[in-house]
């Protein structure tokens, strides 16, 4: 039997962290629950009410956030907040991949273009690797805005 995941993040600031993973895999934030939103409604927002509705501090209501594949395909991530720091390279970490199909200077152009997208949105470059066949089509190493490192591949 086959299982489903949840990849779940260690933060210091669960929304920003998750809007910008939002905005690198096209990823949603879901709605609370028993809430409807109406369309174009902002998700971040409708939590807010729903968590003063009911009671929860303000100073705790940055204390998780998800998403979720709008297509229910992907897995679900989610953001928990922390007190610690990163303090090590990811034992685990994600390859975003965005040029799958492609080989040399067509693949590592089209890395560029969305690696400049991603710091854009608060990413970090941290090193490209050129392609070295027949064990490596090339890749770039970013981190997300609290440090995690992942891949564009």
């Amino acid at each position: 039997m086959s299982r489903t995941i949840q990849i779940t993040f260690d933060a210091h600031d669960p929304d920003a962290l998750s809007t910008f993973w939002r905005d690198v895999l096209g990823y949603v934030h879901p709605g609370p629950p028993g809430v409807d939103l109406a369309p174009g409604a902002d998700p971040l927002a409708a939590w807010d009410d729903f968590l003063e509705k009911a009671g929860v501090p303000e100073d705790e209501r940055n204390s998780a956030s998800a998403l979720e594949d709008p297509e229910g395909v992907g897995p679900r991530l989610f953001f928990q907040r922390v007190p610690e720091d990163k303090v090590a390279k990811n034992r685990v970490h994600l390859d975003v991949r965005t040029a799958s199909d492609l080989r040399g200077d067509e693949r590592m152009a089209a890395l560029e273009v969305e690696c400049s997208r991603l710091v854009g949105l608060g990413g970090t470059r941290l090193k490209r690797f050129e392609p070295e066949p027949p064990t490596s089509i090339g890749f770039i190493v970013m981190a997300d805005p609290e440090g995690n490192e992942f891949c564009l591949d």
